[in-house]
């Protein structure tokens, strides 16, 4: 059978997993009266809440006698080392751009590597049913993108297609019949080249290793696109590692294929398919699996280094256990080893005393999904904020810092060159038009100037910004950067808050609990109007007389409590301050409850 492999690379929220869905379904992948559901390949509950894509996917269709493998790739930069990898399994790329927003920075980010591989795209104008779709200006920006990008006379003659994933339909005319997606499937069998791989079949068995998986039946999958000869379940093979050292030799206990949505084993993988094995204990990504006679190791993308370090904890308030029924360490430990199994993005260390362990990963989003993981699962936890890790490179204390492109309109980016450049000690590489009215900043920023900026930056911005962020590389230490300006108010009482003492509060800062929510000593129920920290009680009731007099009685109007979400409330706290995650409810604390404590800790640190 014929074989197509091709990856679909896209903005966050441009309509790439709902295309998917469509080819799936008219590709005849589902019966007739098959249950399915809206977007299939974001199988995971915060994925579909999200509308993000954080896991790459593969599924497979056919189409007259062709099998196509098709990748679907996560847009978001904190999953970028995944996006990398995924691109180098696959021959073709479809680019699926929304004809109103055309490409944006996400965008860029994966097809310069898609570029830089030598794959030659195709360009999808996606949406263009939209009423303020503009699908000849979003091409022409299609085009000026490739070119800035370097991409050579074969990639910048590019066959384009308009389309509308929602209604299931593709032209390569604007007013073509609009019936279904079979123009589409046919150029990508048409232009996209059959893999290289296919003459290799008679050669010892090679494949390197690309996203790693963990099935609770047959444990450890590795996938990966099969680069020469063939191999069966029961064969021995061995892994090496990047510089070729062997890493461990195992029988492959399985061999499954992607056929619809769903793995199935297989009798014989061979060369130019994209197929997952089983029987590993230690193989990783970025691993090449090969036959005992091969001793060189498949060239391929480093896995890009961790940048924050998040400590998850016990939660050891006096509310703990009411909501969340796996609070101790051991059980958080083993949830945290089973991530970093199939997540090579995150590295887990134990601390002293064995009540905490430090998680590192790529950022902010990144974390932010894995506690709400946790928390939906019945973890509860108390977090950390984000520690930037350091690296001495020739006795020279190094930070990560992060290439940061800010679309913004023009009025907002004196502001936000104010901010990046200044407070937060970025520096601007380059500031240009980009359409009408917007313009585009790209900044190298330090990666501990980032961390809590997307909250302010939307505040600054009126919320029009997009602020796109990837890894640019290590530099010498920056100098310190300011944290939060504004102190907290802490409660002095354990109960239930008051609506009367919130409402006498008011003037002492913003309320982040309204009335009737349980409070404990040393819980954070606000923001102070001044800098410094203020102790209040959030229980004391009004003193009742005997006098009646009008007006005394009004019923307590209170303002509507700050809501922190859980990438806000991480981004917000202080060093010395926590933020205790349950499956009900996200609390902010200080790291030391008891006021005494906090005053010796203070003095001593």
């Amino acid at each position: 059978m014929d074989l197509r492999n091709i990856a679909i690379i896209a903005h966050v929220d441009h309509g790439k997993t709902t295309l998917v869905d469509e080819l799936l379904k008219q590709s005849g992948t589902y019966r007739e009266n098959q249950a399915t559901t809206e977007r299939a390949m974001d199988s995971n509950d915060l994925e579909r809440e999200r509308g993000i894509t954080i896991l790459a996917k593969a599924t497979s269709v056919e189409w007259k006698g062709t099998r196509i493998n098709i990748v679907d790739t996560p847009g978001h930069a904190d999953f970028g080392g995944e996006v990398e990898r995924i691109l180098s399994m696959v021959d073709g790329v479809v680019l699926l751009v929304d004809a109103a927003e055309g490409p944006m920075p996400q965008t860029k980010f994966v097809t310069s590597k898609a570029l830089a591989l030598g794959l030659r795209p195709i360009v999808v104008l996606n949406k263009v049913d939209k009423p303020d779709a503009e699908p000849d200006r979003a091409l022409d920006e299609c085009f000026d993108l490739f070119a800035n990008l370097g991409a050579d006379d074969d990639q910048l003659d590019f066959p384009a297609m308009y389309a509308s994933g929602r209604s299931g339909w593709a032209d390569v005319e604007l007013d073509g019949p609009r019936k279904d997606l079979s123009a589409l499937f046919d150029l990508i069998v048409e232009h996209v080249p059959a893999p290289a791989q296919l003459a290799q079949r008679d050669a010892p068995f090679q494949m390197l290793a690309t996203t790693l998986g963990a099935d609770p039946f047959i444990g450890r999958i590795l996938t990966g696109r099969v680069e020469a000869g063939t191999v069966k379940a029961g064969e021995t093979v061995k892994a090496l590692s990047r510089d070729g050292t062997q890493i461990e030799s195992f029988r492959v206990t399985k061999v499954l294929a992607f056929r619809g949505l769903n793995q199935q084993p297989i009798d014989l993988a061979e060369a130019g398919d994209i197929v997952s094995l089983a029987g590993m204990s230690k193989a990783t990504v970025a691993d090449s699996i090969v036959a005992p006679q091969v001793t060189e190791a498949l060239p391929s993308q480093p896995i890009d280094p961790p940048t924050i370090t998040v400590t998850f904890g016990i939660n050891d308030s006096p509310l703990a256990g009411r909501d969340g029924k796996k609070v101790q360490s051991r059980v958080i430990r083993e949830r945290l080893m089973k991530e970093a199994e199939s997540n090579v993005a995150i590295k887990i260390s134990d601390t002293p005393g064995g009540e905490a362990f430090e998680v590192a990963g790529r950022g902010e989003l990144q974390m932010g999904v894995l506690i709400e993981n946790m928390r939906r699962e019945g973890f509860e936890l108390s977090i950390s904020r984000p520690q930037v890790l350091f690296r001495d490179i020739d006795g020279v204390r190094h930070e990560p810092i992060e290439e940061a492109t800010i679309d913004v309109d023009d009025e907002y980016s004196g502001a936000v060159i104010e901010k990046i450049t200044g407070t937060r000690r970025g520096e601007l590489v380059e500031m240009k038009p980009a359409g009408a009215g917007k313009t585009r900043i790209v900044a190298h920023v330090p990666s501990r100037g980032l961390i809590g900026y997307h909250g302010e930056f939307l505040t600054d911005t009126r919320g029009t910004g997009v602020l796109n962020r990837v890894f640019h590389g290590w530099a010498p230490h920056k100098g310190p950067i300011p944290g939060r300006r504004a102190g907290v108010l802490i409660s002095m009482e354990n109960g239930t808050s008051v609506a009367y003492a919130l409402w006498n509060l008011e003037e002492r800062g913003k309320m982040m609990i309204g009335a009737q929510a349980d409070v404990y000593t040393g819980m954070i129920i606000g923001e102070h109007s001044r800098e410094n920290d203020l102790e209040v009680n959030p229980l004391k009731g009004k003193k009742l007389t005997n006098v009646r007099a009008s007006g005394t009685d009004e019923a307590v109007r209170l303002t509507t409590p700050i809501t922190l979400s859980l990438e806000e409330a991480i981004a917000y706290i202080d060093d010395d301050e926590l933020v205790e995650v349950t499956p009900n409810a996200i609390r902010l604390r200080k790291r030391y409850l008891d006021p005494h404590e906090r005053k010796r800790m203070a003095r001593a640190g």
